[in-house]
């Protein structure tokens, strides 16, 4: 039976408050043209730094909260994400309190705070103006369940075989690190396959490696800012997230136990405003009229997402991969994302030539959307972002995984393991992994597996955020659970 939904009358105001980079950025903004089509209004609260265009939201009220542009700017390297996450839930709370009290005294009706996840110092603002929070989860359930698994698993053990405590040796797992110090892939080096590959108790689809690395013991303050996230979460009045049940049904009654609280699977968000982009770069629409030259199934479709830098040999390899490999591709670099070059200086001479202009195309920046539902558009090359992952399965796209960080490391291992929708990279950037890689999934039969394996992911997608579908009716459900407040 359909839910019936109310509807929201004039004066029933939403707040959303993003965290300010593209890959939070963009889901909330979807979540709130979702939102917006349910007759509430929007208020988007936002930082300075990395703020969205207004005027691509002619339909939204846009409210700057008063902070230094400068130091957020100064801390917007992944390496300072802890600082930044400090800095904005210590400096920015008062703030946030200000406007929020302002908007408040207008005629219209502020009648939920919906933030980002890591917005946990919002709890206490919430609380003392008698507002309701809902936090917006942009990674799956899956990773936040792995993310966390430190504060819930503390004081646990999990023994190998051979009764070593691995939640402890965990402790002393180490991050892989270049010469340039950027986050790549970890390395598991106090750690045997067999015990790294160990399940963990209470999380059953996850191994030991999948685990974060940092326990109360970290020096770094890791731990104490997940612990305290961990606790806004929980007493937040519900969880948004940007997936859906026949992906992650296992995955949700699994986290009830931790977060008893009301949790609305209603994504993929894209597919309700298929569009609209809330991209904060310029993209390139010219990769689309280049793909239409192209035989269906034919291209390698390469992005890393907005973050994610690279030296310049890493670059190279990725580049001689994508030679060798003797497929077409469409490859994005991001200007800067080459450390000590501004675009494509590290490359050989000539290769632009002999290998691009014959069956590649750079861009700087390109409208992922579109580029995946592209026919020409056979496989994508990710660092494994949940909003990119989501994208590639919505258009039944398999993947090749590069992750580097974050909900990256499980994601990987989902689409290769779990789901069977891909395969991941393990020696990080090597020009030889990379091409064989490449031909398994554009040309061998283990890519046909693949193919048919997301297709059927695919016809779920299409059928969740449809009339009575899962997504959809759990839309109608955060509809009306926002009206009783």
């Amino acid at each position: 039976m359909d839910t019936i939904t109310r509807k929201a009358s004039k004066g029933h105001r939403l707040v959303l408050l993003p965290l300010p980079y593209q890959g939070h950025i963009s889901p909330m903004l979807q979540l709130a043209n979702i939102l917006h089509s349910k007759d509430f209004s929007i208020t988007i609260l936002h930082t300075s730094f990395n703020s969205p265009n207004p005027n691509n939201y002619p339909h939204f009220m846009f409210l700057p909260i008063p902070d230094t542009g400068n130091e957020m700017h100064s801390l917007s390297d992944l390496k300072n994400i802890l600082q930044l996450l400090n800095y904005i839930n210590t400096e920015l709370v008062d703030p946030i309190r200000a406007c929020l009290e302002r908007l408040m005294k207008e005629d219209e009706r502020v009648v939920c705070l919906i933030t980002d996840v890591h917005w946990f110092g919002t709890q206490s603002v919430a609380d003392g103006l008698k507002l309701p929070r809902i936090v917006h989860r942009t990674s799956n359930i899956s990773s936040f369940r792995s993310f966390v698994a430190p504060v819930l698993l503390r004081d646990k053990e999990i023994r190998s075989a051979r009764g070593v405590n691995l939640l402890n040796k965990l402790n002393k797992i180490t991050w892989q690190k270049s010469k340039g110090k950027k986050v790549v892939p970890i390395t598991l080096k106090t750690m045997d396959k067999s015990e790294a590959s160990a399940s963990v108790s209470r999380l059953e689809t996850f191994e030991v490696k999948d685990l974060p690395k940092f326990l109360p013991s970290d020096p770094e303050g890791k731990y104490k800012i997940l612990e305290v996230m961990v606790k806004g979460t929980q007493e937040a009045r519900a969880i948004i997230w940007n997936t859906f049940k026949e992906l992650e049904e296992h995955e949700l009654e699994a986290l009830r136990e931790d977060f008893p609280n009301p949790h609305f699977l209603i994504g993929p968000f894209h597919k309700f405003f298929p569009a609209l982009s809330s991209s904060l770069r310029t993209q390139d629409q010219t990769s689309l009229s280049w793909l239409d030259k192209h035989p269906p199934k034919s291209v390698l479709y390469v992005s890393f997402g907005s973050l994610v830098r690279f030296e310049e040999s890493q670059f190279l390899e990725i580049a001689w991969g994508l030679a060798n490999s003797k497929q077409s591709f469409l490859w994005v670099v991001r200007p800067g994302s080459v450390e000590g070059s501004e675009w494509l200086e590290p490359l050989p001479d000539g290769f632009l030539e002999r290998i691009v202009e014959g069956r590649g195309y750079i861009v700087k920046w390109a409208p992922q959307q579109d580029v995946l539902a592209h026919p020409a558009t056979g496989a994508f090359w990710t660092h494994s972002g949940w909003n990119s992952t989501l994208e590639s399965i919505c258009e039944g796209v398999p993947m090749i995984c590069s992750s580097s960080f974050g909900d990256q490391l499980l994601n990987a291992r989902y689409v290769s393991d779990v789901w069977r929708i891909g395969v991941k990279l393990e020696n990080g950037f090597e020009r030889g992994e990379i091409e064989n890689v490449i031909k398994k999934v554009m040309a061998d039969e283990k890519g046909l597996e693949f193919k048919n394996n997301i297709i059927n992911i695919k016809r779920k997608v299409n059928l969740c955020v449809k009339k009575g579908g899962s997504s959809y009716s759990s839309l109608e459900d955060l509809v009306n659970y926002i009206l009783s407040f």
